[in-house]
């Protein structure tokens, strides 16, 4: 009991830290009751079977933490309108198998090697799992531990040296840092070791705030110019109208919102995620006779000197005689079509641009590992208005550059903006403010869409990039480069957003190096194991 007592203190914990409802700081001895419980199963129970033991209670932490921040997934809803479970079952299980495989990974090597070198190895492996969890089809990285302190930026300044994944790094050293406090004590009930150690966790939580509010209260980057943004939030039914309304009704409905909040100069119209047509998609090699994006050129014929960026569906067709990328899927004899997920930029008299979503989302825009998965789920993967196919990707970034003024933008679709290192490849391209178009209205009136709000905090201070963010029924925001949210929508109004966005060209020490610390723990998770093979290869040599 008292094991299962200290697993489902850490599973509160860790739950009543996350944003947008919580409280960070207990995130700092969030996973010391899980690291205990493992501890006393490994060293002072009688249990048979040690192992499954840890498995099973990290498990039933890590399923109840998932269940709490991410639950809000059951909002997303069929083709039929009705919720469904696999939607939030799949993600939740399976995430929280991945962080129970890290932790009885931690467990079987503190065991071989003793607790010093594991928790060393419990520091390496969560990071590298997490760069791990960012990178992969399955990518989830929702509850990266850095992310924590999105809705406090002041707090984490120096994210714009070492990333939300240096935020990871800080939160797991305390953590251990405290279990070795404990630890200590326990063994040894000395007073001396017990304030020594207790200020060396003090110092390593309050000295990084301290540079992070002083950061803050300097912040002096003069910004090369400044630009008039207008963000439209059209507010409409992902579910329901989107695919029922005509596309030229979608588009004059935005186009007029537009128009009723053009009070004065505007340098750029941002509009949401797949914003247009509505039903299906805008033929990429039609780009130019697309009377939709003809009818933009008008409205912008009106408002000399802006320009529009929106996402928009969109496809390209192929024939036998071209190269197919893997994505293209058959359409009828002779005929395969690959889909985006796309932002365009409409200039008047200028051929549009267009950049294709590079971060798709497991079950919605990818379906991952199709070849394996595919036999033996068939398609039982949530469609949210995307497909149990794979969307198309862009394997670079790109910046959209203004021909009127100083402006770059970086096009963020949506889910892009979770990824601190890939959003930083933007800024790499030369974008000097990041425009993230985005469609949170598929979860309805949850934390989802307030959390992927409150996660763009850390891209504006990882890359000291202010942001517009446009989104389909809210939040839309404008951010400053200190990750301070200036202004911002109501979720569920059909409004518009002005912002002056100032434009920063400097590069931050992350945009440069990005996800530092986690490379480096890569290589230290490859010392540990190595070390720990040589050292059992001469244990077996003495033997013999």
């Amino acid at each position: 009991m008292k094991y299962v007592l200290l697993t489902l203190i850490s599973a509160m914990l860790l739950s009543i830290s996350w944003p947008t409802y919580g409280v960070p700081f207990f995130i700092f001895f969030a996973l010391v009751p899980l690291l205990m419980m493992e501890h006393g199963v490994s060293k002072f129970s009688n249990y048979n079977r040690k192992s499954w033991v840890v498995f099973g209670l990290s498990y039933l932490c890590f399923v109840i933490w998932n269940a709490v921040t991410t639950g809000w997934l059951y909002g997303s809803k069929n083709p039929d309108g009705s919720h469904s479970m696999m939607a939030v079952l799949f993600p939740v299980l399976v995430n929280a198998f991945l962080y129970s495989l890290v932790f009885q990974c931690y467990h079987w090597y503190k065991n071989a090697q003793g607790t010093y070198w594991g928790l060393g190895f419990f520091i390496a492996i969560w990071m590298s799992f997490e760069k791990f969890h960012l990178g992969w089809e399955l990518t989830w990285p929702w509850l990266n531990l850095g992310n924590v302190f999105a809705d406090y930026p002041k707090l984490v300044q120096w994210y714009d040296t070492l990333g939300a994944t240096g935020g990871s790094f800080w939160i797991l050293l305390i953590n251990i840092l405290i279990f070795y406090t404990v630890r200590t004590w326990e063994a040894g009930r000395k007073r001396k070791d017990l304030i020594k150690n207790s200020s060396i966790v003090a110092a390593l939580i309050i000295i990084p705030m301290i540079i992070s509010v002083i950061k803050f209260n300097n912040f002096d980057e003069k910004p090369i110019g400044n630009v008039n943004v207008l963000m439209l939030q059209p507010d409409l039914d992902p579910y329901g109208e989107k695919y029922s309304q005509d596309s030229l009704t979608i588009e004059n409905d935005l186009l007029n919102l537009a128009e009723r909040n053009s009070k004065e100069k505007i340098d750029y119209y941002i509009a949401p995620e797949t914003a247009l047509p509505g039903n299906g998609s805008i033929s990429e090699t039609a780009f130019e006779k697309s009377l939709v994006l003809n009818n933009i050129k008008g409205f912008l014929s009106k408002h000399p000197g802006s320009v529009f960026s929106t996402g928009i569906s969109s496809h390209k067709f192929y024939t036998t005689n071209q190269d197919l990328p893997k994505e293209a899927y058959q359409l009828n004899q002779g005929l395969w079509v690959e889909r985006f997920n796309s932002a365009i930029q409409v200039v008047p008299n200028q051929k549009v641009e267009v950049y294709h979503k590079g971060k798709l989302v497991p079950g919605v825009e990818i379906f991952p590992y199709m070849s394996y998965l595919k036999p033996l789920l068939g398609d039982a993967m949530i469609n949210l208005g995307g497909t149990v196919a794979s969307l198309g990707t862009d394997k670079e970034r790109v910046a959209f550059s203004n021909p009127f003024n100083k402006g770059k933008i970086a096009p963020i679709i949506c889910y892009e903006s979770i990824y601190g290192e890939f959003t930083s490849d933007y800024v790499k391209k030369g974008a000097n403010f990041l425009a993230i178009m985005t469609n949170d209205s598929w979860w309805g009136v949850t934390q989802g869409h307030k959390q992927l709000l409150s996660y763009a905090k850390l891209r504006a201070i990882e890359t000291r990039r202010e942001i517009a963010r446009a989104a389909n029924s809210g939040i839309s925001a404008h951010i400053n480069a200190k990750g301070e949210i200036i202004e911002d929508t109501f979720y569920g109004d059909k409004t518009a957003l002005f912002a002056k966005v100032n434009l920063y060209d400097k590069m931050t020490f992350y945009s440069r190096a990005g996800d530092l610390l986690s490379r480096f723990s890569i290589f230290a998770l490859g010392f540990l194991l190595f070390y720990f093979l040589i050292k059992k290869f001469q244990n077996r040599m003495k033997k013999e």
